[in-house]
């Protein structure tokens, strides 16, 4: 009998389960909520695109404000049609004066209760008016011809144009001289406005993909950059021409090679200075041991012991640093078809006697016949370090399993020790040059694992770390195959 409150077929409590949908929907909100706020160049140039065509449109509404009524009172055709009207019709005053109201009607009809006053228009023939319209205000007509005039009617400001037919009829036209009125007038019922407003948003599609496709070049390369290694500083190969762009790639490429000459200067100075170290490492090295093979006072025998082991970790100090020299110069020795088990085999063989120091066993499992095309040096150099951090921080009397296997187009080189293994947190860490975890008490350099990712930065290859079972660490390093085959 399932519990009370528990879906039967999940397992699950209702609750709970809803409880998980809003907080993975809450998330979701929030991840759209950053992507809206993100910083975006794309989403700056379209505003600015809009904002550049809201402002042309606010400064062509300012002309027409700044217009006032004087674009009514200039279509001339309009004064010839009232003229013609009147002159047609001069003998039927009656008829005329009806078709006058049609034609005043026609002209105020599309206008509504904003417009007030509307515009109206008297006729004048023989200086008699003979049609006032309505809403005309009641002043003569007293202007020059052809021409804008004020006129002053009950405290409101009109402008008034009167033009005069060949046979002497009149027509004058007045509009309240106010900007905002004429451009309720003219633009009644959002003939201009609602135009505007509809076709905005269907602006921002095209405009932002005008944007993206403008924007294609940068696109180019930011990818070429994220493709590129830590060690990759060769100059960028985009050649497009754009001129804005252009300047920014040429200072990358030129901070990149301010960066690459730095680096092979500082790379020159510490290979010299290791090469220049190695001799008088050795004669000292020399020079103690015979010291204390003639010592005859233990004391003595003991400082001359001490005295070897600082040289020793001297000299495998400076060995280091030739190896990440060699390391992270490209094309400094052949590429050769290494078959990897062989390898393992030399190399445990050389760190044996290191081994046997502390009474580490060492195991090996190694599939047969895989092969990588690289440096012969700079695998040693991988292997021997993750060898001897192995042996050097697992525990006396402890053993280091290494383990060769292909996996599908890899090779797959284990190794794991018994030690304390590396915190979680300082997996990424422990790759930096120089970095050595602080809870560690045993001598280092802390530059066995950078010498590792360079090595791997050449070959392709990829590095993991993670708990071994029953304690310590265990080591993985994938290694692209040659050719992807065994070897024949």
């Amino acid at each position: 009998m399932s519990a009370p409150g528990i879906d039967r077929a999940t397992g699950h409590a209702p609750a709970a389960a809803a409880g998980g949908g809003l907080a993975r929907g809450l998330r979701r909100v929030r991840a759209g909520m950053r992507d809206v706020f993100q910083p975006s160049l794309v989403r700056r140039l379209l505003i600015a695109q809009m904002v550049l065509l809201t402002l042309l449109w606010s400064a062509g509404v300012a002309y027409l404000l700044g217009q006032g009524a004087k674009p009514l009172l200039d279509t001339q055709r309009l004064y010839e049609t009232i003229n013609a009207i009147a002159d047609e019709l001069a003998d039927d005053p009656a008829r005329r004066a009806r078709v006058l109201d049609r034609a005043y009607e026609a002209i105020v009809e599309d206008y509504d209760a904003l417009n007030d006053p509307l515009p109206s228009f008297i006729v004048q023939q023989r200086g008699k008016t003979v049609y006032r319209s309505p809403h005309a205000p009641d002043v003569a007509a007293s202007g020059p011809l052809n021409e804008q005039y004020p006129v002053d009617f009950h405290g409101v400001a009109y402008l008034a144009k009167t033009l005069q037919a060949p046979s002497g009829t009149r027509t004058t036209m007045f509009a309240k001289n106010a900007g905002l009125n004429v451009f309720i007038t003219v633009y009644s019922n959002s003939f201009y406005l609602l135009p505007l407003l509809i076709s905005l948003p269907f602006l921002v599609l095209p405009a932002w993909l005008s944007i993206r496709l403008a924007m294609r070049p940068w696109h180019g390369v930011a990818r070429e950059m994220t493709a590129r290694g830590p060690q990759d500083l060769a100059p960028l190969t985009y050649h497009d021409g754009h001129r804005e762009l252009m300047m920014m790639v040429d200072a990358i490429n030129g901070w990149m090679r301010r960066v690459s000459d730095s680096s092979e200067r500082e790379r020159s100075f510490v290979a010299d200075a290791a090469h220049e170290l190695r001799t008088p490492l050795a004669a000292m090295l020399v020079n103690v041991e015979a010291l204390r093979a003639d010592a005859r006072d233990e004391r003595e025998r003991q400082l001359m012991t001490g005295v070897l082991s600082s040289g020793q970790r001297a000299t495998r100090m400076v060995n280091q640093l030739l190896r990440l020299m060699r390391s992270d110069a490209h094309g400094a020795e052949p590429i050769e078809r290494v078959e990897l088990d062989h390898l393992l085999q030399d190399r445990l063989a050389v760190l044996a006697p290191l081994a046997s120091t502390r009474s580490v066993e060492l195991e090996l499992a190694a599939e047969p016949g895989l092969c990588v095309a690289a440096q012969i040096t700079s695998l040693e150099s991988l292997v021997d370090n993750l060898v001897e951090n192995a042996i050097k921080y697992g525990p006396n009397g402890g053993t280091v399993r290494v383990a060769l296997r292909r996996i599908g187009g890899e090779a797959l080189l284990s190794v794991a020790d018994q030690g304390a293994g590396i915190p979680p947190e300082l997996r990424t860490r422990v790759f930096d040059r120089f970095f050595r975890d602080p809870a560690q008490r045993e001598p280092g350099s802390g530059l066995g694992l950078s010498i590792v990712r360079a090595v791997l930065d050449h070959v392709g290859g990829r590095i993991e770390m993670r708990d071994a079972e029953g304690g310590g660490l265990l080591v993985e390093v994938m290694l692209p195959l040659a050719d992807g085959r065994r070897a024949s």
